[in-house]
């Protein structure tokens, strides 16, 4: 995972997935821009990575508010000083977990970002500039 700073302020980090597309053309990618609903949270893991958690709230006109939680493996704890209402774009893969929880088999489906930028100036477009050429295709296809 890399982390950058750019001159505008925008925070991004990044994780390369194993496979943007399958062999069979298969594709699994999430591209959500929105405001935080609350200030992002770190959760350390036994493995020593960290996951950042938060979630980004999208109003689209005509359509009710959505919330989508959304984790961030090793993303920076600078990410925990974004304050709900600031506007992020992420960029991941939508995954279901199933884990243990008071002695019953729960799940929760959530975005597992590649990328987050908090918005400032042109961060949105040089996101979605970064997407690989694969998926750009994919999409146009």
């Amino acid at each position: 995972m890399s982390s950058s700073h750019s001159a505008s302020g925008a925070t991004t980090a990044s994780s390369s997935p194993s496979a943007v597309t399958s062999e069979a053309g298969d594709l699994n990618l999430c591209v959500v821009a929105g405001t935080l609903s609350s200030a992002p949270t770190r959760r350390d893991l036994p493995s020593g990575q960290h996951l950042m958690m938060f979630e980004i709230t999208t109003r689209a006109a005509g359509q009710p508010t959505r919330s989508v939680p959304v984790v961030w493996l090793d993303g920076p704890d600078t990410a925990r000083n974004w304050p709900a209402g600031s506007s992020v774009v992420a960029v991941g893969e939508v995954s279901r977990r199933f884990f243990r929880a008071g002695g019953a088999t729960a799940s929760r489906t959530e975005v597992v970002a590649a990328k987050v930028v908090r918005e400032r100036g042109s961060a949105r477009r040089r996101l979605l500039a970064s997407l690989p050429a694969e998926v750009l295709s994919w999409a146009e296809s």
